[in-house]
C-alpha cells in the first residue's frame, strides 16, 4: 500500500463529525459554479452585516483556518503535535489592507507569533506577507523601477523598517522566517529586499526563507543567480517552494496587457519546474528548503533525495508542509514516517479572513484531481469507520 494511502493515520485526529464535514464541503467545492456563486453572496453578505458569521465560522471557517486570534488556535496546534507529530505555522491571512495601521498591525502581530514560536518547539516558523507590511501599489512601482514621489520614498522607509524590525527578531530568537511570494509585476520589488536581508541576517543558517512560486518559469534562473550571489557573498539561502497561488490573474493580466505570461505553459511544465527546484536545491550544503506541496509524487520525490543524499528525516534544512484542512494523508503519514512537516494555519477575524477562504476555494476547483483526490480519501475513511 502506497504511503499516502492509509486513512487511518491520515484523518486520526478528526472526530465522525469533523470527518462528514469535511466530506460535505469537499463536495461543494467540487462544484465551480457554486464555489462562484457561493463566494460572490459571502462577500455580499458579510459587507452588509447580515448574520452569516456563525454559519461561515461552524463550517469552512473552522475547517480551513485555527480560529479569530493565537489564542484560539492554540489547542488545534498542541493537539497536531501532540497526537499528530505534525507542526504549526501561524499564518495571519487578511488581506487587501492598504493602511499603513494596517501594516503596523500585521507587524506587531508577527513580532508577537515570533515570541510563540520562540516559546513552542510545536510551532518552529512564522510567516508574513510582503502585502501585509506595505501598499502592492508601491512594491509594484519599485518593481517597473519608476521613480518615487518623496512621500513614496518616506512610505519605502517605513516598508524597510517593518521587514528589518520582523528578520531581527527573528533572528535573536532564532525563529526562521517565511516571507510569502506575491504576483509578478510586484515581485521583483520583493526579492531584491529578501536577497538584502538574506546577506544581512542568513550568515551562520537559514533565518529568512524566500517563497518561489515554480509554475512561473523564470523561477529557476532566479533560483540559481541567488545561488551563485550566496557563494560569492557567503550566506545561506531559505527557499520555501510553492506551485504558485495567482495562475488566473497572471494569465488574465498577460493577455490583457500583451506580454508573455510568467506562468508555466501546462500543469506539467509547472510540475517539472517545481521537482527542478527540489532536485536543485537537495543535498546542498548552505540550502534550507521548506517543501510547501500538496502533491503526492513531488512528496515522494524529496523522500528519494533525502536517502541519496544522506540527509536525516528530522534535518533542520528540510521541511513538507500543507495548508491546515488539506492534504491530511500527505501530512500525517510524513510526520508518521519522523519527517518533519508543518502545517500552514491561518487565523483571523471571520470577515477579514474570507478573501482568503474564497481564493482556496476557487484554487481547489481549478486544480485537476486535488478535490476528487480528497474526496476518495475521506470517503474511504468513512467506510473503514463505517459511517
Amino acid at each position: 500500500m502506497k504511503l499516502f494511502n492509509n486513512t487511518e493515520i491520515a484523518f486520526a485526529l478528526k472526530s465522525d463529525f469533523q470527518l462528514n464535514r469535511a466530506y460535505f464541503l469537499f463536495r461543494i467545492i467540487k462544484i465551480q459554479f457554486l464555489v462562484k456563486i457561493g463566494g460572490a453572496f459571502t462577500k455580499l453578505a458579510l459587507k452588509l452585516n447580515l448574520p452569516v458569521e456563525g454559519i461561515i465560522r461552524a463550517t469552512v471557517f473552522n475547517h480551513f483556518c485555527g480560529g479569530v486570534n493565537e489564542d484560539d488556535c492554540l489547542p488545534i496546534i498542541d493537539n497536531m503535535y501532540n497526537n499528530g507529530h505534525v507542526h504549526s505555522v501561524l499564518d495571519y491571512s487578511v488581506e487587501g489592507q492598504d493602511k499603513e495601521a494596517s501594516f503596523d498591525e500585521v507587524l506587531e502581530n508577527t513580532l508577537k507569533i515570533l515570541n510563540f514560536c520562540e516559546e513552542k518547539k510545536s510551532m518552529p516558523f512564522a510567516v508574513f506577507k510582503p502585502t501585509g507590511f506595505g501598499r502592492f501599489a508601491l512594491y509594484q512601482k519599485i518593481s517597473e523601477q519608476k521613480k518615487l514621489t518623496e512621500a513614496e520614498q518616506e512610505e519605502w522607509s517605513r516598508v524597510l523598517a517593518r521587514f528589518h524590525k520582523v528578520c531581527k527578531a527573528a533572528s535573536s530568537t532564532d525563529v526562521p522566517l517565511l516571507i510569502d511570494a506575491e504576483e509578478s509585476w510586484m515581485q521583483k520589488a520583493i526579492d531584491d529586499l529578501i536577497e538584502e536581508l538574506m546577506e544581512t541576517y542568513n550568515k551562520e543558517k537559514a533565518i529568512v526563507f524566500n517563497t518561489l512560486q515554480m509554475y512561473r518559469h523564470d523561477r529557476m534562473d532566479y533560483l540559481k543567480n541567488l545561488h551563485k550571489k550566496s557563494k560569492e557573498k557567503g550566506f545561506y539561502i531559505g527557499i520555501k517552494v510553492v506551485r504558485g497561488a495567482y495562475m488566473e490573474k497572471e494569465r488574465e493580466r498577460a493577455e490583457e496587457k500583451g506580454y508573455l505570461s510568467p506562468i508555466c505553459i501546462d500543469k506539467k511544465a509547472s510540475d517539472e519546474n517545481y521537482d527542478t527546484a527540489i532536485k536543485y536545491m537537495m543535498g546542498e550544503p548552505k540550502m534550507a528548503l521548506f517543501v510547501g506541496t500538496h502533491n503526492e509524487d513531488s512528496s515522494y520525490l524529496v523522500m528519494e533525495l533525502a536517502e541519496k543524499h544522506a540527509i536525516k528525516k528530522n534535518d533542520r534544512n528540510l521541511w513538507f508542509s500543507q495548508l491546515f484542512g488539506m492534504s491530511d494523508n500527505v501530512s500525517y503519514n510524513l510526520a508518521d514516517q519522523g519527517y518533519n512537516v508543518a502545517k500552514y494555519l491561518p487565523f483571523g477575524p471571520v470577515k477579514d479572513v474570507m478573501p482568503y477562504l474564497i481564493r482556496r476555494a476557487e484554487e481547489n476547483t481549478s486544480i485537476a484531481g486535488q478535490t476528487t483526490r480528497e474526496l476518495d480519501l475521506l470517503e474511504t475513511e468513512r467506510k473503514r469507520r463505517k459511517l
